[in-house]
């Protein structure tokens, strides 16, 4: 592969284009060897360093042609002054003028510095410029941190050195090694919560993101400013870093820097994030190949049908680690430099507290005794969790204690597994009052959760490719974890008052806790999840002296833990063989809330997107309605319609309407209807068309307006369960209703969440839509008066039916599709089927399914719309006049599939 060669750029008299046109070329040549590297990782720095030097010579030379007046410096400034410049990288420069010097006053210096800086951009060098004097650079410098790394990491290009010399010993000298380390440290902790303080995010980004090189950067910096060194090698020979920390520290560095590079050049721009559309591309630069043979390799679709994991998967596992250890070793190194400036300023170490025999208070950090403490004791290793967790005002671990956690990973081995102190310990840690989050996420972060419960490790870092977990497995499990804890703090209990509630009655909360670690510990590895980490959560009970009542009860909710979401969302909770069912799957209350409080923790940790009220009220519904069955109140479709008409009865009594006025209306309704709507819903229904029939009768001509066909009734109301809107239509039954109201919701950019389809002995349509606007308005009375005054109009044109709605698919579906799935069986009782569509999301979705069942002349008398992030769970009770046909059965799939495929 050619390599530039880096021979003289044209002299001085040559024109623009000639060394623009030798510049791109050289450095075309560099972004191919990046782009195609076969050498190891840490090798990526010198093209680095190289792209570097090419930019030097050109500005160097253009420096030359400017000729600016003797005292002026040309200063690389940033990254660019490390010597490292990545391929799209911004060329940050200063340009140092004399203190003297006065561009007012002298217009040919101004001029001739603005043609310097339009040759550079001419040439094509991206450079980002600042003009400033020496008293100017050290005012901004001590007004911003920003300006101050910049100049930290200065080096000089061309003109005056006196001046860039004079300008660095002036910066040193005003430098506050400790405002310096905290106006760093702020900032670092800003761009983590910027990230969601975690390296695990699906598109990290490798620069700014935790773990990424920004906090490599930030090391090095601080050490800088505090005199301690200004490399990795000479940070070791300090004492700050162990000669494996060292070591780590390169090896992650260069990995990091090898997968911007590679990121630049893939994108042809900068691009610092990891996107899904560059993950597949970067996998295969970095050799890595999905696990099927042959032309499937390259199919998403095959992938997914097959379980196979993606080259991406593993690419991003690899940075995962890289992120993690990145983030280990800058607590470690950033603590020991801020130990080191505190000593240097106070003249002696902070005073230490004794708590234990092998553990001290170090200014509320908990300190070790020794450094080989863990070597010499291996099972003070999980004692430093539990300490951390009862000890009052430890705050966090000392650099000293966490360099020996990362040093004593190995130790972590079977025999430490099978010792029944740490199994003690470890089951103390979960059974503690407090403190149980910020435990487990330490032991992660640190290492000690994986290699402890060595079925977590293969969590680590495993991408879920469902389109809603937004993160990696072992982020999500701790989150539901977090999750579940907070249903039992008093301080939590208005953000899920029901969930606080249950918990507040509940003996021990340690089981749900175990529950919570081990639901998707299964994942990546193979089969069904559940069932993997059933057998997983049963050996841990075995091995942790776990009763049996209590073990039965945990190895229940991991493998049930997608059964009471999959009835919630999926089933008719109005059948009452659908509740007794999952009574019976249950079989006890005690089961039920543990099963109830972990799909809550559970939905509400895959991504801030797919949790709702309207999910929220179906799960509760699910719950109450199997409480009674549980207690021994055998389903009662009579007297259940019946407490529901009487309560309906008291709703409508508060809003004065006619003793008799809802009669000719529920003369009308069957047995399904009261079934299916809850007694608000009724009321609200009887109170709106009763009105409308009453004002349609008393108008005048009513006897003409009797003859005639009545418009459409369409009413919407904010949503009782409190998000979106509650969309009822009431009007003459036929064919195409549901799919032109779906076409309405579709153009209007709302999301229906459900949707109860009821026909009324005379043939009227009462249809309610529950939908979320795209956005909801601060009054929602806006979307309730488009709704009101549009649908109508809508359900009244004929004609054939508008196109759905094409919309852009989102990065994440393109990248990792969804394979459409279409399941279609009759119910137990054979008179109605279920569908089931399982897809990728996009606009116009289920109004292109709504056209697919209106042309195969299906009615939908239920839908169920479950929307899980960027998929889509929904289903459908239906029925029509040739669906008992297998012939029509295979036709309708077919066309479901094209139209769920049709983008």
């Amino acid at each position: 592969m050619h390599t530039p060669s880096m021979q003289a750029i044209p002299a001085p008299a040559a024109p623009l284009s000639a060394l623009r046109q030798r510049y791109q070329d050289d450095r075309a040549a560099l972004l191919a060897s990046i782009g195609h590297w076969e050498g190891t990782a840490r090798g990526i720095h010198a093209p680095l360093r190289r792209l570097a030097r090419l930019a030097d010579e050109v500005l160097r030379q253009l420096w030359r042609q400017a000729a600016l007046p003797p005292g002026c410096t040309l200063v690389a400034v940033g990254g660019y002054g490390r010597v490292e410049l990545f391929p799209h990288s911004d060329i940050d420069v200063l340009l140092l003028l004399p203190e003297a010097l006065d561009l007012e006053a002298q217009p040919a210096v101004k001029v001739a510095l603005e043609g310097f800086i339009g040759a550079c951009w001419d040439v094509g060098l991206t450079i980002g410029s600042s003009v400033r004097t020496q008293a100017q650079c050290l005012h901004e410098a001590a007004a911003d941190v920003t300006v101050q790394t910049a100049l930290l990491e200065s080096r000089w290009l061309a003109g005056a050195r006196k001046p860039f010399e004079s300008l660095v010993c002036a910066l040193l000298d005003a430098l506050d090694a400790r405002a310096f380390m905290q106006a760093k440290l702020l900032e670092q902790r800003q761009r983590h919560q910027k990230y969601e303080n975690t390296p695990y995010a699906l598109e990290p980004n490798c620069k700014e993101s935790p773990g990424g090189l920004r906090d490599l950067h930030t090391i090095l910096w601080l050490a800088k400013a505090a005199g301690l060194g200004h490399s990795w090698d000479e940070l070791v020979q300090r004492g700050l870093a162990t000669a494996l920390e060292g070591r780590q520290l390169k090896a992650n560095e260069a990995l990091l820097s090898l997968i911007r590079a590679r990121l630049h050049v893939l994108a042809g721009r900068r691009e610092d994030r990891l996107v899904f559309d560059l993950q597949s591309a970067l996998a295969q630069a970095f050799g890595y190949r999905a696990q099927l043979e042959g032309d499937e390799a390259q199919s998403p679709k095959a992938l997914h049908a097959r379980g196979a994991r993606r080259a991406s998967e593993a690419l991003m596992r690899r940075y995962y680690w890289a992120a993690k250890a990145v983030t280990q070793l800058n607590e470690v190194l950033l603590l020991n430099i801020q130990e080191r400036i505190d000593t240097d300023q106070r003249g002696n170490a902070p005073p230490l507290r004794a708590l234990t025999e092998h553990f001290f208070d170090k200014d509320g950090m908990l300190e070790i005794a020794s450094d080989d403490l863990y070597w010499q004791h291996p099972q003070a290793i999980l004692e430093t969790f539990l300490l951390h967790q009862t000890a009052p005002g430890i705050t966090g671990l000392s650099a000293r204690t966490l360099r020996a956690l990362y040093n004593a990973r190995g130790l972590m081995n079977a025999a430490f597994r099978r010792d029944p102190r740490n199994r003690a310990t470890f089951m103390r840690i979960l059974q503690q009052p407090s403190g149980i989050t910020h435990a487990f996420r330490l032991m992660n972060q640190t290492s000690v959760l994986g290699r402890y419960l060595w079925a977590f490790r293969s969590t680590v870092g495993q991408m879920q490719h469902d389109l809603f977990h937004v993160y990696t497995v072992d982020q999500h499990i701790l989150m539901v974890l977090r999750n579940m804890r907070r249903f039992f703090i008093p301080e939590h209990a208005h953000e899920y008052p029901f969930c606080a509630r249950l918990a507040a009655g509940w003996d021990k909360p340690w089981l749900l806790y175990v529950a919570a670690l081990f639901h998707d510990i299964g994942k990546g590895r193979g089969g069904d999840h559940s069932e993997v980490g059933a057998r997983e959560v049963a050996s841990f009970a075995r091995q942790h002296g776990i009763e049996r009542a209590d073990a039965d009860l945990i190895h229940f909710l991991v493998t049930e833990h997608l059964s009471m979401s999959r009835v919630a969302q999926k089933e008719d909770l109005s059948d009452p063989d659908v509740i007794a069912a999952f009574a019976r799957r249950v079989g006890n209350e005690r089961r039920l809330t543990g099963l109830y409080l972990l799909t809550v923790a559970d939905i509400r940790g895959t991504s801030p997107k797919v949790w709702n009220a309207w999910k929220g009220k179906l799960l509760e519904d699910l719950y109450h309605a199997t409480v009674r069955v549980l207690g021994g109140a055998a389903p009662d479709p009579a007297a259940e319609i019946e407490a529901r008409k009487r309560e309906a009865l008291a709703r409508l009594a508060l809003h004065a309407l006619p003793q008799q006025a809802h009669q000719r209306l529920w003369q009308q309704l069957d047995v399904g209807y009261f079934m299916r709507h809850s007694a608000d819903e009724i009321a609200w229904h009887t109170r709106q068309i009763s009105k409308a029939l009453h004002e349609r009768e008393s108008a005048p001509g009513a006897a003409f307006l009797r003859e005639a066909p009545p418009s459409p009734l369409v009413r919407a109301r904010q949503s009782p369960v409190g998000e979106g809107l509650q969309v009822l239509i009431h009007t003459a039954d036929h064919a195409e209703l549901f799919v032109r109201a779906c076409a309405y919701f579709d153009r209007g950019g709302f999301s229906i969440q459900d949707a109860k389809i009821h026909t009324t002995l005379d043939g009227f349509a009462l249809d309610t839509f529950q939908v979320l606007p795209a956005s909801m308005p601060e009054q929602h009375r806006e979307w309730i008066a488009q709704v009101e005054n549009d649908l109508p109009l809508t359900l009244q044109q004929g004609g054939p039916l508008p196109a759905p709605s094409k919309g852009r698919l989102s990065r994440r579906v393109k990248s990792f599709p969804i394979l459409p799935r279409v399941g279609l069986q009759p119910d137990e009782k054979g008179q109605r089927w279920l569908l089931t569509v399982s897809a990728s999301d996009r606009i116009g979705l289920l109004y292109a399914m709504a056209r697919v069942l209106a042309q195969h002349q299906v009615d939908v008398q239920l839908a169920k719309i479950s929307t899980l992030g960027e998929r889509v769970e929904d289903t459908f009770l239906i029925r029509g006049p040739h669906l008992h046909l297998v012939r029509a059965q295979a036709q309708l799939n077919h066309d479901l599939l094209h139209a769920l495929e049709s983008d």
